[in-house]
């Protein structure tokens, strides 16, 4: 069996949209795109390297899959990031794509996801990591799918943008397993399900 781990970029407010670019995400009128760019140090990039270095699989929900299919697909500049991101598998969920030929190594996963995740999860293979992909891991969460978070803390709050749980979530228990302060003052929180 699978093991699924998120890796969620979020303000002490509970917004995970739009961290990366002022257009990376602009549903709902959000103005605020770009927010975590300024908080990038080498030991951010340390401990993303480390979680991109362990073997597995990766999994994305649409929107995320096609963002980055732009940002990363078709770049070819040595970053590791860029090697990890087009040489492994992607899966994505989708309701709405026909195919994932878009970019190579990936996998179209049809239908609902909790299901074809699940089903996913139960055969063997190599564990799932999950960056991003709010509405996805939304619905993992709430299916008792998700074994691991690495929340990823900035220092500040925005007021707005869609949060990490825009709802009640189901009761779970966490345990923090390591964490990680950055000279920024960036929490990098690493929790296993109870």
């Amino acid at each position: 069996m699978r093991s699924i781990h998120v890796t969620m970029n979020v303000t002490l407010d509970g917004v995970v949209q739009g961290l990366g670019r002022p257009d990376e995400d602009t549903r709902g009128g959000f103005a605020q795109g770009g927010w975590g760019t300024r908080y990038q140090d080498d030991v951010l990039a340390q401990e993303m390297a480390a979680g991109m270095n362990r073997p597995g699989d990766m999994l994305f929900g649409r929107r995320t899959w096609e963002d980055f299919i732009g940002a990363w697909a078709h770049r070819d500049d040595g970053n590791p990031f860029t090697t990890h991101l087009n040489a492994v598998t992607k899966y994505v969920a989708s309701t709405t794509l026909e195919d994932a030929g878009a970019w190579q190594n990936s996998i179209l996963l049809p239908g609902d996801a909790e299901k074809t995740v699940a089903e996913l999860k139960a055969e063997p293979g190599r564990d799932l990591s999950v960056v991003g992909s709010a509405s996805l891991v939304r619905s993992l969460h709430a299916a008792g799918l998700v074994d691991r978070y690495t929340l990823v803390i900035c220092p500040l709050t925005l007021g707005e943008g869609h949060r990490l749980f825009n709802g009640p979530a189901p009761l779970t228990e966490f345990t923090l397993t390591r964490s990680v302060t950055t000279p920024k003052g960036v929490l990098i929180a690493h929790y296993r399900r109870r």
